[in-house]
């Protein structure tokens, strides 16, 4: 292949030796002695990236705390990740595989404590705090990688699963109407600012919801798929590598893949949780989805001077 550079030989590391229960299929110490896995580290950087945007929109447009706090969490797991890849100590180790457990509680709390009482969201924290606690303790005993990988995959369906039912209750029209039938159907018949009825609406926000969850959900598992294939075939894979050398090689670094793909994922459940929080408040007008392209990063921001509602022409006679 042209314009490609052979790939070096592994040296000694400055981190040198290694701690860590796991070593990924990326060849340690190859480009840089202050690194052991370059491609792997620095595909961290989009986590770095993500979470500081996602903080900054949550500060600009008034989000939910408790989504400030997941995009913090979001941002240790890409700097404990980058630690961890390029030192490949098992406290870095740690640092970036239980962050992982640790954010997915606290979407865990941002998804069951919404509409809850204060001493139900106190025991909702504590029993999640005890969880991490456990998860933790367990898995420093075991130092067994599968234990993380089950537990951060339950946690993870849990909370995904319950924003899923939560999204369609909340916002599909029939299912709003089974839940209050009391209220005159007509009450979805009234029009917003931009023309459309409520109904027409929270549909629209519904499908594109979907879209979020297909994109995210698929982003994911695409990650979790090149993962395996990099665990399974890792020692063709090298051979392929040093064949086609540098910079080429880096395509077929399928944990960097991992980090990208899982990295997407993840903040687009983020941003999808702070939506549905906004849509459980009633603030479905007040804030707006901006993803104008698939490969630009989506955000939720707010939608400046808002009207009223106005009511379609003969609503008020319908009432009385």
């Amino acid at each position: 292949m042209p314009f490609n550079i052979p790939y070096p030989p592994s040296q000694a590391g400055y981190w040198s030796p290694v701690t860590s229960t796991l070593n990924w299929c990326e060849e340690d110490y190859y480009a840089t002695r202050y690194a052991a896995e370059v491609v792997n580290a620095f595909t961290n950087v989009l986590f770095l990236y993500l979470g500081v945007k996602g903080i900054r929109s949550c500060r600009k447009n008034g989000h939910d705390a408790i989504f400030q706090v997941a995009f913090l969490g979001y941002l240790l797991v890409g700097l404990g990740s980058f630690l961890f890849h390029s030192t490949l100590k098992y406290p870095m180790q740690l640092v970036d595989e239980l962050s992982m457990i640790y954010t997915t509680c606290l979407m865990c709390y941002a998804t069951f404590s919404f509409s809850r009482s204060r001493s139900q969201c106190l025991i909702l924290g504590a029993g999640l705090l005890g969880l991490s606690i456990f998860i933790t303790l367990y898995y420093h005993y075991l130092q067994d990688p599968v234990f993380h990988q089950v537990a951060y995959g339950v946690l993870t369906a849990i909370v995904i699963f319950r924003s899923m039912w939560v999204m369609e209750v909340t916002l599909r029209p029939s299912l709003q109407r089974s839940r209050n039938r009391a209220k005159s159907n007509v009450s979805g018949q009234i029009m917003t600012t931009s023309g459309e009825t409520v109904n027409d609406r929270d549909l629209r926000i519904l499908n594109s919801m979907w879209v979020m969850v297909a994109y995210g959900l698929s982003t994911f598992l695409g990650g979790f798929f090149i993962w395996n294939l990099d665990n399974t075939y890792c020692s063709t894979l090298r051979i392929w590598r040093r064949e086609i050398g540098l910079p080429w090689g880096i395509v077929l670094e399928g944990h960097g893949w991992w980090h990208l793909l899982t990295g997407i994922g993840a903040y687009m459940y983020i941003i999808w949780g702070i939506w549905l929080r906004h849509c459980l408040h009633g603030h479905q007008d007040e804030y707006t989805l901006d993803w104008p392209r698939f490969y630009n990063a989506a955000d939720i921001v707010r939608v400046q001077d808002i009207p009223k509602l106005t009511a379609p022409e003969g609503y008020a006679e319908k009432l009385n």
